[in-house]
């Protein structure tokens, strides 16, 4: 009877497995798999998990293709990915529940917990080449977790050689690469602060470092390292169990191996090294990128984001409070370069028009990393959505791809 309950199972439609609610047509959901298999076999990503829940229950994950083509290695549902900027809004919930203990707040400046950013300046261009002015006032912490302190990631053509005498810039991978260094970020980001920055506090949206510079505003909040407040405070509570700044060598076979795209489009092993691999497993493990260092699976980085999308709580844990979450998710800007009618929070880009962003509905937030990692939530239909690949640098459109595949499934309420 066992083995007849197995074959019946196995010979279900794959939608029906999975219990697609009324509001997903099972046969559109199904068709999900042929959209990532069909980047698999034409060879523009080895691989991803794709994972889809709504009012809290998984309505798609599929893994497709390889975690590691060369060693035959096929991707699992709980293969382990390098998230990079996906680590932001982690970090800025960590600063956030220090805010809510009133051990700080966004309108601190940051000088306060890093002395180096006292007096920052900024470079700008002139007839004879640049010219380096103070700040016209101090960046605080809601500069930071909004992305309007002025602070790029060091590759500027007009700051990149200062950077990069410094560490930082182009001599940290593509400008955010830490883990390789030796030093605890504290030390990373002091040097940060006597750098010169790209624009005056406040005038415009710039990413970069300052989620890095958070995660040490956290260490010296909390008294405690980045990766421990986090574990404590966020990880550990919400059960994400697979979620780490370097990883255990007991899960390296998990770890999905990072790809890149060619000039023709075709996915091929990414290097070792910063621009590549990484050093997630092996590395020196002090230096704890508040902005880009995680690692983590889609089932894990989904319960961060349900615990969001609830108002800040989960299985009885609660992280956040309600209103603080809706500080997060609530536009802060009035726009940013990367599209009208796009927003963004405390540690989350936000949807402020309908098609700004696909199919994502008004009131959406989410964000990215830079392995190709994306993800969105979106409170009007109680789902969230996430991708996980790593290819680096990526020149497929699956991140625009997926989500029509998604909401083509969602045909009712």
């Amino acid at each position: 009877m066992r083995r007849l309950a197995v074959l019946l199972a196995l010979s279900a439609p794959l939608a029906a497995q999975r219990g697609a609610p009324p509001a997903f047509d099972p046969a559109r959901l199904a068709r999900i798999d042929t959209v990532l298999q069909h980047y698999v076999d034409a060879n523009r990503l080895n691989g991803a998990v794709g994972l889809v829940m709504r009012d809290g229950k998984v309505v798609y994950e599929h893994a497709a293709g390889f975690a590691d083509k060369e060693a035959g290695r096929r991707m699992a549902t709980n293969s382990i990915f390098r998230i990079a900027s996906q680590t932001k809004a982690i970090t800025s919930t960590a600063v956030l529940i220090l805010a809510e203990e009133g051990k700080l707040t966004v309108n601190d400046p940051v000088s306060r917990w890093i002395p180096s950013f006292a007096k920052t300046t900024v470079a700008t261009r002139s007839d004879t080449g640049r010219v380096i002015t103070p700040a016209t006032r101090r960046i605080t912490i809601r500069d930071l977790l909004t992305h309007s302190a002025g602070i790029s990631y060091g590759t500027d053509a007009i700051v990149r050689d200062l950077y990069e005498a410094k560490g930082l810039g182009p001599a940290a991978g593509y400008g955010w690469y830490t883990a390789d260094k030796s030093e605890e970020v504290c030390e990373t980001m002091d040097r940060l602060g006597t750098l010169p920055f790209v624009s005056q506090p406040g005038a415009r949206f710039v990413y970069g470092y300052n989620t890095d510079i958070l995660g040490c505003i956290v260490e010296r909040a909390s008294g405690q390292p980045l990766d421990v407040f986090i574990r404590e405070r966020i990880t550990k509570p919400l059960g994400m169990n697979d979620t780490y700044f370097f990883l255990p060598p007991e899960k390296r076979d998990r770890l999905v191996a990072v790809y890149m795209n060619d000039s023709t489009g075709h996915a091929v092993r990414a290097p070792d090294g910063a621009k590549g691999q990484g050093h997630y497993v092996d590395g020196p493990r002090h230096n704890f990128a508040g902005g880009a260092g995680i690692v983590s699976t889609a089932r894990d980085y989904a319960r961060f984001l349900e615990m969001i999308r609830n108002g800040g709580t989960l299985d009885g844990h609660r992280i956040l409070a309600p209103h603080t979450v809706r500080l997060m998710t609530t536009n802060q800007l009035g726009t940013t370069p990367y599209g009208e009618g796009l927003g963004y929070g405390f540690g989350f880009e936000t949807v402020e028009r309908y098609g700004a962003s696909g199919p994502y509905s008004v009131g959406s937030f989410g964000w990215g990393g830079a392995y190709g990692s994306t993800y969105k939530v979106d409170p009007a239909e109680r789902m969230t959505v996430v991708l996980m690949i790593n290819v680096m640098p990526l020149m497929s459109d699956i991140q625009m791809v997926w989500p029509s595949a998604v909401f083509a499934a969602l045909t009712g309420r």
